[in-house]
């Protein structure tokens, strides 16, 4: 059975600055000290001017990506909105003494844009996730918010993005329904180049890369309690039910980073008590 969120969306702020928060530096990557009901202000704000955006959700494995990547670095840099998605991170800002709110996740915003969307009748589109997915979740999605209108779902073959003409299709598809919300399951960091094409021809759109979002509201993979969430194991939860996927991923190339971010930050910490 799909899983529904654990805590209600907080209420949300309307004091928010009138231009972007400056962000904290974590793991050479910046950050929107933003909750995630700010981050559904902020868009809502955005879209009723007529703006359009792109939401990054970084988490160790992105940032451990985006060390390597100069390109990917600039990619994500210029992103309307970053926001910490991993304990690891939220942690490593709190040890700096320039501390991010929450974490906040894709997973999570599918569900609050999408209610806000419901409210102030935004078309969405999910795009991505494994076969069967996006319908899934729109229907999760609808069943929780009736009043959303999804304008379309798609879940191409993996690797369609490196095939022009179906590259093409897809393209195409989104751009027609003109939708005001995107979600965008690919993975990173296909689902942000991906964005970066579909941004010209939809500019007043906001776009949010989701990862395995789609899938999770879907219900076709588990998520974990909310008390694994808040105290940084979702990793754990996840690596259980996909331990032949994530094992790699998790314990020998993700875990060793997450350390190193942490010990990081707190020597710069000490190296600025020191005054060195």
């Amino acid at each position: 059975m799909p899983l529904s969120r654990t805590n209600a969306m907080p209420e949300l702020r309307t004091d928010l600055p009138s231009t972007r928060s400056r962000r904290v530096v974590v793991g050479g990557v910046g950050v929107d000290p933003f909750t995630e009901a700010e981050v559904v202000a902020w868009v809502t704000a955005e879209l009723e001017a007529g703006r359009g955006g792109h939401i990054v959700t970084p988490n160790v494995d992105i940032c451990r990506t985006l060390a390597r990547d100069a390109g990917l670095r600039e990619l994500v840099r210029g992103a309307e909105l970053v926001v910490a998605d991993g304990m690891p991170l939220v942690w490593a800002s709190r040890i700096s003494g320039t501390p991010v709110p929450e974490r906040v996740t894709g997973a999570d915003l599918v569900w609050s844009l999408s209610e806000q969307a419901a409210r102030r009748g935004w078309p969405v589109y999910l795009l991505g996730g494994p076969p069967g997915a996006a319908e899934g979740a729109a229907g999760e999605l609808v069943g929780r918010s009736p009043r959303l209108e999804v304008r379309g779902v798609d879940t191409p073959p993996y690797g369609f993005d490196a095939r022009p003409a179906e590259r093409e299709r897809v393209r195409r598809a989104v751009v027609r329904a003109r939708p005001r919300l995107v979600f965008v399951g690919l993975g990173f960091p296909r689902q942000e180049l991906l964005i970066s094409e579909l941004r010209r021809d939809l500019p007043d759109a906001w776009f949010l890369g989701c990862g395995a979002a789609i899938a999770f509201a879907a219900g076709m993979v588990p998520r974990a309690p909310g008390w694994m969430r808040r105290a940084g194991l979702e990793w754990a939860f996840r690596l259980g039910a996909e331990p032949g996927r994530l094992a790699r991923r998790y314990l020998v190339d993700d875990l060793p980073y997450a350390v190193r971010l942490l010990l990081d930050a707190r020597r710069g910490v000490t190296a600025r008590r020191s005054g060195l």
